[in-house]
């Protein structure tokens, strides 16, 4: 299996800064593609994930449960196996991500979600 890729996927600049903040963190580059939905309809932005995700295995990560961008995202990959969708999206989610690419997509999902719920707390 070749390395996953993370895909997130957000309401305006927000995809943008968690990559960023992600890559810097990490000193991994490379493996996340913001998306905004900035400036587009939903077939828009269903294009626009489409050509990030490509033909390669993928994790995306969405900004909310609900909205447009988990159902675009859904929209027109919710059939491909080699593809995963994750709600709620966080930096510690994604930090954790880029450490481990070579899981199958649902076992790299699964793995980012659990890491991002541990990183919740109310101190």
């Amino acid at each position: 299996m070749s390395e996953l890729q993370g895909v997130v996927v957000c309401h305006g600049s927000l995809a943008g800064a968690l990559v960023e903040a992600a890559e810097q963190i990490s000193g991994v580059r490379g493996v996340l593609k913001p998306v905004s939905n900035t400036g587009c309809d939903r077939g828009a932005l269903e294009e626009r994930i489409l050509a990030a995700v490509g033909d390669r295995a993928t994790v995306v990560f969405v900004d909310m449960a609900a909205g447009s961008c988990l159902i675009a995202a859904l929209a027109r990959l919710r059939e491909r196996p080699s593809v995963k969708v994750v709600t709620g999206v966080n930096l510690a989610m994604l930090v954790d991500f880029v450490f481990h690419l070579a899981q199958a997509p649902d076992a790299a999902a699964s793995r980012a979600a659990a890491a991002g719920e541990r990183a919740i707390k109310v101190p």
